[in-house]
């Protein structure tokens, strides 16, 4: 037995899989944890829940896989990207809660430097933009914010790291302080084309470099669990953000191919092999992946809210019980019925980065019901990757194809729109847990599982295709509708 755990620690829920060395599925165990908004834009976790849970869900699928934790040969880790945390260097005690990657309270701060016109600088360096998403100002934040945590920081006594540090550093009981280069390059402080720390971002955002985590590639030696927490030391072998690792899990290794990830946000990203592209309509350039000290870029187009306008559906409006009875209403209502939900919850991402924007239903008549509001909740996710196929196509990096994961592609209605939406042919794997594979696939290319990238896309196998049908006439008027929602929310409103 050469199994592979993989831990996909999630914005609303934490996740661990064990794979075989032919990347089937041999177990899962999954948990969902509390969401907390202290005020209006603020969003937080509770970093016990998350390791915590982390835990308790590792120990699950090596008790359901039926093995050994001796017989586990790698494990690989995947995280929500952006999310921040700072904790104490002795005790792994964090000083704050984990500030989320959807978290807007630094708003006000991020225009001051747009004002002062730092932001084409800023993304030559990151390929990000200026915007409250990414972790340097939450760093920051904490630092001045926290009583007594600026003094410390600067005493090299705090530890900063994404969600995959943080796991790393409890993992390893605080041995590794590391990251990968994916997860680096989210923070606003990692130069992509140097593969480094940048000290003048650093000291533009006013961090101490000591807070700051080593880089290694994707797959790579990250150190070596403490026995008793799962009952071997098992070897971490691969890091990747979130989508990164779904990019990875998708086999999508040539240059030209995509994948949109339908999870809480949908993040579209787009293989551009060396090159890292500047992108002309306010996407992003960002690491795809590491290997062996060579790196693989992407385009990426980031939405903040998904998944999430269903869950707001059913759990903030009660329109419905599940997530899954979203389907049949959509196939009861016609795709032209005039209701337009744009769900600017926390602002909105590519390509308007708009953090102000708040969400709004347009369009509601006498008539409107259910159906109507429920099928433009789905209908929002398709029109948003409308809007970064568009942008993407602005920049001159059309995918050749699409390839869809998350939780929501089990939904046929959705994928189906997508594809009439977008014009484009939408395939679904058979794994649509990508994420997880991805991290996997990693850890097993570091342990010699697997020996290369070639053979992870053999394993690749389509589920289902989507092809469009939607007239473009129909498409384009649907489209139209739903720029001119968008527009009454953003800009100058």
């Amino acid at each position: 037995m050469q199994a592979i755990l993989a831990i996909d620690q999630g914005t609303t829920s934490s996740r661990a899989m064990l794979f075989s060395a032919d990347g089937g599925l041999l177990a899962s165990a999954q948990q969902d944890f509390r969401q907390h908004f202290p005020r209006d834009g603020w969003v937080e976790h509770d970093p016990a829940d998350i390791w915590q849970g982390v835990l308790a869900v590792c120990r699950d699928a090596i008790a359901s896989a039926g093995i050994e934790a001796r017989e586990i040969a790698a494990l690989g880790i995947t995280n929500q990207r952006e999310t921040t945390l700072v904790w104490d260097r002795v005790s792994g005690e964090p000083v704050y809660p984990a500030i989320v990657w959807q978290d807007r309270r630094t708003a006000a701060y991020c225009e001051s430097l747009k004002r002062r016109d730092l932001e084409p600088m800023i993304s030559a360096r990151t390929g990000l933009l200026i915007d409250p998403y990414f972790s340097a100002s939450k760093i920051r934040w904490i630092l001045d914010e926290v009583p007594d945590a600026r003094a410390r920081a600067e005493r090299g006594e705090l530890a900063f790291g994404t969600v995959d540090t943080f796991l790393l550093w409890h993992l390893t009981g605080g041995r590794e302080h590391r990251t990968d280069a994916t997860n680096a390059s989210r923070t606003l402080l990692f130069d992509i084309h140097r593969q480094q720390w940048d000290p003048e971002l650093l000291a533009l955002f006013d961090i101490p470099a000591s807070l700051l985590p080593q880089v290694m590639d994707s797959a790579a030696a990250f150190g070596t669990t403490v026995p008793e927490l799962l009952g071997a030391a098992i070897p971490v072998c691969g890091v990747a953000g979130d989508q990164q690792a779904a990019l990875v899990g998708q086999a999508c290794f040539h240059e030209g191919m995509a994948k949109s990830t339908y999870g809480t946000g949908c993040f579209l990203m787009l293989n551009t092999g060396n090159r890292a592209l500047q992108s002309r309509h306010r996407l992003l350039t960002t690491v795809a992946y590491r290997l062996g000290g060579e790196v693989t870029y992407a385009l990426e187009g980031s939405i903040f809210v998904a998944g999430a306008a269903i869950q707001w559906l059913r759990d903030g409006l009660h329109l419905i019980r599940a997530a899954d009875e979203s389907e049949p209403l959509a196939q009861q209502t016609p795709p032209d019925h005039g209701v337009y939900l744009v769900p600017a919850f926390t602002g909105l991402g590519a390509p308007y980065w708009d953090p102000d924007a708040r969400g709004a239903i347009f369009g509601l008549t006498r008539d409107t019901g259910i159906r109507e509001i429920v099928t433009a909740g789905l209908q929002s996710v398709c029109y948003q990757t409308k809007d970064l196929q568009k942008a993407m196509e602005s920049d001159g990096e059309r995918p050749v194809a699409l390839r869809v994961d998350g939780g929501m592609v089990a939904n046929n209605w959705l994928l189906q729109f997508l594809a009439d939406i977008l014009g484009a042919t939408v395939d679904r794997p058979h794994i649509t847990e990508t994420t997880a594979l991805g991290a996997a696939y990693l850890a097993g290319l570091q342990a010699g599982i697997f020996d290369s990238l070639a053979t992870l896309d053999r394993f690749w196998r389509r589920d289902r295709r989507f092809e469009p049908c939607m007239d473009k006439v129909v498409r384009d008027r649907l489209y139209a509708g739903w720029t001119a929602a968008v527009a009454r929310i953003h800009g100058d409103r």
